[in-house]
Formats: C-alpha cells, sequence, structure tokens
C-alpha cells in the first residue's frame, strides 16, 4: 500500500509563526466492512497484543471496546501556535476528497485518523495525525468493523480488508496476564524530587501573592529497564487493569487516561473533568468512606476541583446553548487512586463553516478550543502557562495535550494524555506526572501523589518503585 508522511514547520516552529503553505493532502479510498466479533475471540485487547508482530500499534481503547490501528497510509506533523489549525486543515482536505464505502456508519467508521498533540506552543515535539492502513473497531453495541485506507488510485475492496485482517489476526490469543516485573532503574528526570518540591513552594507563594489561583505543576521520571519494553503487552495491561480508563498508543507515547478532554457523537459533545486526587495504597482498608469523607472534607481538593470545571464550562459555553454538569462531583474509583469527577454533556450549535454553510463544530476542533485547561494547566491560562515554562525545566512534549482519534464527519474522542510515557527507546521510557497547586497544597504530599500518578505505567512497565 502506497503511504504518505507530510511535515510542517521544520523542527521548531517560533512562537507567533506559521509555515507559509500546507503540503498537498493525499487521495485517500477507505473502505468499511462488517467484522464477525467471532473472529476477534480476545477482543480488541487481544488483537493488540498480536500486534507485536507488525510494530506499535495505535490504540484507543474503553472497556474493551474502541479503535485499533494497524499501518500508515498518511501521516501529518506540525509544530507550534498553528499546530491544530494545521492539522484541522489537513484533515478536512483530506475527509472532503476521500473516496469512501461505508457498510457499517456511525462514529469511528469511514475514513479516520489517529492523533496527539504537543502540550505548549514552544514545544520540541511533533504533534502528529497518523491514517492508519487498517483499522479495527469494536462497539459497546456489539458491532465490530474494519476499515482499510489507502493512499492513490487503487480503491480497496471488502476481499482485501478481510485479507489484511486475516493476516493480522492469524495469531490472535487471549489477552495477556499482568506483566511481571522485569527488572529496571527509575532515575530523576529533569529536576529531582527535592527541586521539584521547591518549584511547587515556589508556585505556591505566587498563589499567595495573588498572581495566580492554581497551577499544574509537572515531573518527570526515567525508566531503564533490563530487557527491551514490548508495548502492546504494556498496552494489554493498561487495558485490563484500567478498564474504566482511556488506554491509547500514538507512535510511542502511551498510557491509560481517566480523563475526556472532549467527546463528539452526532453533535453531543461530553467531557469528564478529574481534579482532586487521593492515593489508594495508604488508605485504611476497614473504612469504606475514607475516599468520600476526605476528599469531600478537604477545602484544597474541592478548590481544585472547582477551578478545573469551571474552565472547561467557561470555554464551551461558546458552543452551546444546551449544557448538563454533575450537581456535584463525584469519586471516581481506579486501581491507583481516586479522583473528584465530574461530566459535562452539551448540545452542539451549528457554526459557519469556511464554505458558508453552517455546521456544528468537530471534535479537533473542540479539542483545540479547549486545550489546556485548568486541570492540567492552571487559572488564569495565560498566568499558569507562563509560570509552568519558569519552574518545571521540563519540555512536557505530548504530556497533557490531546491524545485521540477523529472521523471524517467530525465525531471523535480526544483525552488528556496523562498516566502515561513516552517510549524513547528499546529499554527507555520516560514517564509524567502532574499535580494541582493551589495555595493549601504541601510540597511533599504532591510529590507523593505524582508517585501514585506514576505507578500505572511503572507496573505495566514491570518496574517496582515506591
Amino acid at each position: 500500500m502506497a503511504s504518505v508522511s507530510s511535515r510542517v514547520g521544520g523542527e521548531f516552529s517560533p512562537a507567533g509563526t506559521a509555515p507559509d503553505r500546507d503540503p498537498v493532502a493525499p487521495s485517500l479510498c477507505a473502505i468499511t466492512v462488517p467484522l464477525d466479533p467471532a473472529r476477534l475471540p480476545g477482543g480488541l485487547v487481544g488483537l493488540v497484543e498480536t500486534t507485536r508482530r507488525v510494530g506499535l500499534p495505535a490504540v484507543w481503547l474503553r472497556r474493551g471496546n474502541g479503535l485499533v490501528g494497524i499501518g500508515t497510509a498518511a501521516r501529518y506533523t506540525a509544530s507550534g501556535p498553528e499546530r491544530f489549525a494545521r492539522a484541522r486543515q489537513w484533515w478536512r482536505q483530506i475527509a472532503a476528497s476521500a473516496r469512501r464505502e461505508n457498510h457499517v456508519g456511525g462514529p469511528g467508521t469511514g475514513p479516520l485518523a489517529f492523533g496527539s498533540f504537543a502540550f505548549a506552543d514552544d514545544s520540541g515535539f511533533d504533534s502528529r495525525l497518523i491514517v492508519p492502513a487498517l483499522v479495527v473497531g469494536a462497539a459497546e453495541d456489539g458491532r465490530c468493523w474494519l476499515t482499510q485506507q489507502v493512499v492513490g488510485d487503487d480503491a480497496p475492496t471488502a476481499a482485501s480488508a478481510h485479507a489484511a485482517f486475516a493476516a493480522l489476526a492469524s495469531g490472535s490469543t487471549a489477552p495477556a496476564e499482568p506483566a511481571a516485573s522485569a527488572g529496571g532503574r527509575v532515575r530523576d528526570g529533569s529536576l529531582s524530587g527535592d527541586q521539584w518540591m521547591d518549584a511547587v513552594a515556589a508556585g505556591v507563594r505566587r498563589i499567595a501573592a495573588g498572581e495566580l489561583h492554581k497551577l499544574v505543576l509537572a515531573r518527570d521520571v526515567v525508566v531503564e529497564l533490563d530487557a527491551p519494553v514490548e508495548p502492546a503487552t504494556v498496552l494489554t495491561d493498561l487495558a485490563e487493569r484500567y478498564r474504566d480508563c482511556w488506554t491509547y498508543s500514538v507512535e510511542g507515547l502511551v498510557g491509560s487516561t481517566p480523563e475526556m478532554l472532549i467527546k463528539v457523537e452526532d453533535n453531543v459533545a461530553r467531557a469528564r473533568v478529574l481534579a482532586g486526587t487521593l492515593d489508594r495504597a495508604t488508605a485504611p482498608a476497614d473504612d469504606p468512606d475514607y475516599a468520600q469523607r476526605v476528599l469531600w472534607g478537604s477545602r484544597k481538593q474541592r478548590q481544585e476541583h472547582e477551578f478545573a470545571i469551571n474552565s472547561l464550562l467557561d470555554r464551551l459555553t461558546s458552543y452551546t446553548d444546551t449544557m448538563t454538569v454533575s450537581s456535584e462531583p463525584f469519586v471516581l474509583e481506579l486501581p491507583n487512586v481516586w479522583h473528584l469527577a465530574s461530566d459535562v454533556t452539551a448540545v452542539l450549535n451549528d457554526a459557519p463553516s469556511p464554505t458558508g454553510k453552517h455546521r456544528t463544530p468537530g471534535a479537533l476542533a473542540l479539542a483545540e478550543a479547549l486545550h489546556p485547561t485548568a486541570a492540567v494547566c492552571g487559572t488564569p491560562t495565560a498566568t499558569a502557562a507562563a509560570l509552568i515554562g519558569e519552574l518545571e525545566h521540563l519540555d512536557r512534549g505530548p504530556y497533557a495535550g490531546p491524545v485521540g482519534w477523529v472521523d471524517a464527519t467530525g465525531n471523535g474522542e480526544w483525552g488528556i494524555a496523562l498516566r502515561g510515557a513516552v517510549l524513547e527507546g528499546p529499554t527507555t521510557a520516560r514517564l509524567f506526572a502532574g499535580c494541582g497547586i493551589v495555595a493549601a497544597s504541601d510540597p511533599a504530599a504532591e510529590l507523593r501523589e505524582t508517585w501514585a500518578k506514576f505507578r500505572p505505567m511503572l507496573q505495566a512497565l514491570g518496574v517496582q518503585a515506591h
């Protein structure tokens, strides 16, 4: 199959600048056909485990459903403050001109791209959209499907799509067992633990001085493994252990996020906002009301959550006249932590398009509009972003940026790339974690919270630490 790779902006794009012109979007042909669920005996999670034979897949999974992408038909990268707009323009051109044959219908079918975007405008990370050569999908209602995507004039057929799947699934197995300890070392990243606590203390002082209300500070650690990492095993472990999270993979960025930035399906947008965290490792075993009492009873935790939910609601208001939100935050239970969480639903308004017609904003456009939220940056946003650059001494890259997928009709799901890692080499992974800092934050407690948030990836990598 032919493939296309486009690049915009060089290695870095200075803030406030944009490339002079966009590359021509490739001509895409796509076919979507039903797939008998019996041909996925291990489900999509089992399929991921078999991809070790064909390279790192693109993945978006929750509770066993979602999308798995194999191979690359086309690829686009961009950097700088125009990265979202450039990517949207490229994808819009592809979607408008694509020849498609869709025998299934619904979100996640037809032409589709996975994506990952840098957190910051000045990041050295290349934001990207990846159009897989083959996509395998599964929905909650039991439907399964295949989408084959080809660049060029040779349109795929139902027979070619099933042949590509047969070649992939020939070694399909049941989901892998959780990873055993493979051995490895964890070392400091950009800052040591003590240096990071100093940064937190500096942030608290700036908040106390009235410069801002909330600041999210991240830190990184580097895991050096004794044996090469097996991405498929890492992903299956995350998908099984963190079933209520969204397990993701896009070109070496892997993780399992509990936070949905925005999901768009048939003109309805949904989001899940998290802020306020309690480590389960130190919780008393005989106190079933512990999380509810401690999270709800903490002014610091509730204040942190209030800033995050208000940030999302303020930005989403421009796109809707009908919005519902949880009357009170609820406690979300995950294997490693508890969070205060709120769910938001909005019916999207029509907006003018470049053609003069009206249409609802798509998932990628909303991801751009909502990023970064107070949950991963702070409030006010501009002040917090500037202070992050001053205190973190870290290029977050894709950490805390949008990660997910978009289809040709604007449906899509974009989570926030949390609880994850960048696989930097065969035996090296860089892990990221962040904490919301408010006036009542204690640096030592925030450091302990980062280790609780590192735990999902450390477990999946088979490394014991803290």
